[in-house]
């Protein structure tokens, strides 16, 4: 199947449908409605999250009073009675959790599903479901536009950057990394790169300023405090590579320069430039 300009192995869109539909999820809650509902739940700073469930599940965004989970799997969630399954999907809605679909979106695809709010079950996971979900907040990657000359003249300094344009990660990565990997760090792309590591990439491979239109240069976006927020890198000819976020769903794409630095516009945030060495 294609996403968003990329052809996604079966092997992936197995993964997937595992991550979106697993055998048991967690639901967030407060102390008074965990007393109230009558569920076990554990502390939420106890838990130990995959990078897969952390993005699956926006547990970033989870409001900080839902300080409770309880893990359900889908033998303890059939058990519940309807009333109760909808009060418990309202409130993982309240307090930002993530995969909390609602049917209406997907009726076209899947005549016959409940309007409201759902958990996922493996077989509405249709290859043409799956790229629904994984293209709602993505941009479609451009490489196929990008010339021959310029690949050609983007490999020295980034000699990995069209095998890695146009993928998908297979749970972990983000911007640095993909960045990383497609200056030539072997499997950066697939680990959860913090700033200090990138931090001292830029210090090592690079020099400040750069040219849109040229090559290697990065493009790095600053918050008021200094710190790294996101980064990107040039092809030349108008053309850069960039992982927009964290999350797996996110692609490694190629955008014009122009279109990639317009999307990562947001207030408090610096753009500044560096030439790969």
């Amino acid at each position: 199947m294609d996403v968003l300009n990329i052809r996604v192995p079966a092997s992936l869109a197995a993964q997937w449908r595992a991550w979106l539909a697993p055998r048991r999820q967690p639901f967030f809650l407060t102390a008074g409605e965990e007393e109230r509902l009558g569920f076990p739940c554990l502390p939420r700073a106890e838990a130990a999250w995959t990078e897969v469930e952390r993005d699956t599940f926006t547990v970033w965004r989870i409001t900080q009073d839902a300080d409770r989970v309880a893990w359900l799997t889908w033998n303890d969630w059939d058990a519940l009675s309807p009333s109760v399954q909808r009060e418990l999907l309202r409130l993982q809605v309240r307090h930002g959790r993530g995969n909390v679909p609602l049917g209406r979106h997907y009726a076209d695809l899947l005549p016959g599903l409940p309007a409201e709010r759902l958990l996922w079950r493996p077989e509405h996971l249709t290859p043409e479901v799956l790229a629904r979900i994984v293209a709602a907040d993505g941009q479609a990657c451009q490489r196929a536009q990008v010339p021959q000359r310029v690949w050609e003249q983007a490999a020295p300094v980034l000699p990995r950057v069209r095998e890695l344009a146009g993928t998908f990660s297979d749970g972990v990565g983000n911007c640095f990394g993909a960045v990383m990997g497609a200056a030539g760090l072997p499997d950066a792309e697939n680990q959860w790169v913090v700033r200090e590591p990138f931090e001292d990439f830029l210090q090592e491979r690079a020099v400040p300023g750069g040219r849109y239109d040229a090559p290697g240069t990065l493009l790095v976006w600053r918050s008021a405090d200094g710190l790294v927020q996101h980064a990107a890198v040039t092809l030349g000819g108008g053309w850069a590579f960039e992982k927009p976020a964290q999350t797996w769903s996110t692609p490694r794409v190629v955008l014009p320069v122009h279109e990639l630095i317009k999307g990562n516009r947001s207030p408090g945030l610096r753009l500044t430039r560096s030439t790969l060495l």
